[in-house]
């Protein structure tokens, strides 16, 4: 739909999550451009359901949601790891892998992911190829949205490495890089600065939406 005015500095935009890790992303990406932030689990809103099949569609979900719910401009993520040899799972179930009877253990998530891997054959790194993708989604509370697309490739590894980042990040090996976004500090899995791509999906992804929708000063 398009057509949202620039945000400028001093502004507040609503950043819809309540993923803790990924708030924490956002707040370090914001940084250079005087946003202000506040964030989905700040206003307790409610998550809503996830029932889309696609980033984007689950991207709409959680921006138009909270857009709707709090009047405010908002912006959501949805990302997730798609691995080639097992036909591009987890996906946007990525962190369906990760549940478990006590939440959300992404170790747990990992370990589901290599099983996968092993069943399907996929032992040497060519094998075991994917990408982290991310979609974010800034949608108006009348309803207009606009969205941006980011991808990083590389290979998974086994067994996790680093302690950095969240999520799987620990089996992901950006291809150029001989360690994974678990060993890299965040200011070398984004890379990003403006005018800069970035490495990371997010970063690629957010990239694009600084051009798209930041009041250039």
């Amino acid at each position: 739909m398009g057509s949202i005015p620039r945000l400028k500095r001093g502004e507040k935009l609503l950043i819809a999550t309540h993923n803790r890790g990924k708030l924490s992303e956002f707040r370090e990406l914001f940084t250079p451009l005087g946003l202000v932030l506040i964030s989905a689990g700040d206003l307790g809103l409610p998550e809503p359901e996830e029932t889309g099949t696609t980033f984007v569609d689950n991207a709409r979900i959680k921006a138009h949601a909270a857009a709707s719910a709090s009047g405010m401009v908002a912006l959501a993520d949805d990302s997730g790891l798609a691995v080639d040899a097992i036909g591009g799972q987890p996906g946007v179930y990525t962190a369906n892998w990760a549940e478990s009877p006590v939440g959300r253990d992404y170790a747990i998530g990992m370990r589901r992911v290599e099983d996968a891997l092993q069943a399907a054959g996929a032992t040497t790194p060519g094998a075991r190829k994917g990408s982290f993708n991310a979609t974010l989604c800034l949608a108006h509370p009348d309803g207009r949205d606009d969205l941006y697309i980011g991808k990083v490739t590389g290979t998974l590894v086994w067994p996790p490495r680093g302690d950095k980042g969240f999520g799987f990040d620990p089996v992901f090996m950006p291809d150029g890089f001989d360690i994974t976004f678990g060993e890299m500090p965040s200011s070398s899995k984004h890379s990003w600065s403006p005018g800069q791509v970035g490495l990371s999906h997010r970063a690629r992804a957010f990239a694009q939406f600084v051009e798209g929708a930041i009041e250039q000063s």
